[in-house]
């Protein structure tokens, strides 16, 4: 695993995407390297080095370590870093998270009033399609007509197309994302050549569910059983998870009632032999990677040879301000950014010994008068950079973090299986659906329920999942993201929070975009 993690960062050069911010036909740029696909692609000892770029992709902002040399024009390395994105427009405009800082147009964020010329709304939609770009320039070179002229045999070529599916998993991945959360988007795959005269094509949001859709099914049975893959690395597992999160969230997507589905993809995930790591808190510690029967995919970390102010770095130096130890964390030192609301501590009201509730409350302030101030919002106790053994991470400076972010637990799983069973799914067990509830509640030093509902389920993932990247698409599905039906400190930017309008159930097109691709339309509201 370590050297995977290193391979991730050694070879960041090799295959450099020049992504640009104006138009969307940069985005399929011809790589640059100082020597070409077709040359790389002919020794198969080049492959797991192009595998780890795009595997690299997930964790760094930049083409040098710490986000140096961004891949993305306009936006610094480490703030466009792909997980830290993902939280920027999934957790921090939700009761989840606050941040004091006050970057750009960050504030905005929280407060849902971005419009389509936001930086970090930028950010995101580049960073997703720059994942779908490197995607598809390994995806060109690994054709069965390319493997074969290029002389790839024996076990060499079963590797290659393990690696072609791990592949078309990840750029399903990223257009999972940009299905969530832009929805209709420029649409481009392996066949769409660099240099093209023509800007990409938009798909519609039905239409990108089904090409996801039908992505996950082929590659589920061409990825490596579960578990049988390197630590970090795709396999059947994934898909199967990333199939159930689609499937729960069809009805928004394309109006279609996908919950049998969800269940049969959940029951494929719970049957393949994961099971919960005994303490919650040790899922998100510098050594969360070893002895993790839970974790089904994650994006891997590491102090020293995945250096990036983005990831763990980000959510545990932002988390970490007031008069909150940094060496508790594992870290030199708190950034004083990130903190939660009352509605999100409020989720835990009844149940103190809940573990997952671990909020810093010394010096700080339940009510938050100002955005700006650390110590206004409780801050919210998750992610460290010590191991299990209370051992900081690898990186003595203390700067970097070991942390793993898990995109997809076993814990995951089951808040899907109960949701889309109390939904309505076939071939769920609602009695199944409450053991596995209680299973999490269990774990987490919480009181057993008799009952369940779908409302108790979404503030379950809420109390389990909570900096996760899952919250918005939650609360939209529960259509409770915008309305006057659940409101939390600074929704709307009014300190008691208010509704806001449904069309930011969606993000928009970059406004670069729209304007140099006239295929592209602006989503309603922008």
């Amino acid at each position: 695993m370590k050297q995977f993690k290193t391979n991730i960062i050694a070879v960041a050069a090799l295959f450099s995407v020049l992504t640009a911010t104006s138009c969307v036909n940069d985005l399929e740029q011809q790589p640059i390297t100082d020597v070409t696909s077709a040359s790389v692609f002919t020794d198969f000892a080049n492959y797991p080095m192009a595998l780890a770029k795009i595997y690299g992709g997930f964790a760094n902002g930049g083409q040098n370590a710490n986000g140096g040399n961004s891949d993305i024009n306009g936006i610094d390395g480490n703030f466009s870093q792909y997980t830290r994105v993902l939280y920027t427009l999934q957790t921090l405009p939700t009761d989840e998270a606050v941040i004091a800082w006050n970057d750009g147009t960050l504030q905005t964020i929280h407060k849902m009033t971005w419009d389509s010329s936001s930086e970090f709304v930028e950010g995101a939609y580049y960073r997703i399609f720059t994942q779908i770009a490197t995607s598809n320039e390994f995806l060109r070179n690994v054709t069965d007509e390319k493997l074969a002229s290029n002389n790839i045999t024996g076990t060499n070529l079963s590797e290659a197309k393990y690696m072609r599916a791990e592949v078309r998993y990840l750029r399903a991945l990223s257009y999972y994302y940009a299905l969530d959360l832009f929805g209709n988007v420029p649409f481009v795959d392996e066949s769409y050549l660099p240099g093209s005269v023509n800007p990409p094509k938009r798909i519609a949001r039905a239409e990108l569910f089904n090409f996801i859709e039908s992505e996950l099914l082929a590659v589920a049975g061409e990825l490596k059983d579960p578990k049988a893959n390197v630590y970090g690395r795709v396999d059947k597992a994934a898909a199967w998870s990333l199939l159930a999160r689609l499937y729960l969230n069809s009805q928004v997507y394309n109006g279609s009632n996908h919950y049998t589905d969800c269940i049969t993809y959940c029951n494929k995930v719970i049957g393949a032999g994961y099971s919960l790591k005994t303490k919650y808190a040790d899922l998100f510690l510098a050594d969360n990677d070893k002895n993790n029967p839970e974790v089904i995919l994650p994006v891997a970390f590491d102090g020293v040879h995945i250096q990036t102010s983005g990831g763990t770095t980000y959510l545990i130096h932002a988390g970490v301000g007031g008069s909150m130890p940094a060496s508790s964390f594992g870290i030199s030192g708190g950034w004083g950014g990130l903190r939660t609301t009352k509605a999100y501590v409020n989720l835990f009201a009844g149940s103190p010994s809940d573990q997952r509730g671990n909020f810093y409350t010394d010096g700080q302030n339940l009510e938050i008068n100002d955005l700006g101030v650390f110590t206004d919002g409780y801050a919210f106790v998750k992610y460290k950079n010590m191991t299990s053994a209370g051992n900081p991470g690898s990186d003595a400076s203390g700067n970097f973090c070991d942390t793993d972010v898990p995109l997809f637990r076993l814990a995951d799983i089951y808040l899907m299986y109960a949701e889309a069973t109390l939904r309505g799914g076939s071939g769920g067990n609602a009695a199944t659906a409450l053991g596995y509830v209680n299973a999490l509640r269990t774990r987490a030093g919480a009181s057993t329920v008799a009952s369940i509902n779908t409302d108790y389920i979404l503030d379950e993932r809420g109390r389990e999942l909570g900096w996760e990247m899952t919250r918005r698409t939650d609360l939209i599905r529960y259509d409770k993201f915008t309305t006057a039906s659940y409101v939390w400190p600074w929704k709307g930017g009014v300190k008691e929070g208010k509704a806001v309008e449904s069309y930011r159930n969606l993000f928009p097109i970059p406004a670069k975009d729209i304007i140099a691709n006239p295929n592209l339309i602006q989503n309603p509201g922008y």
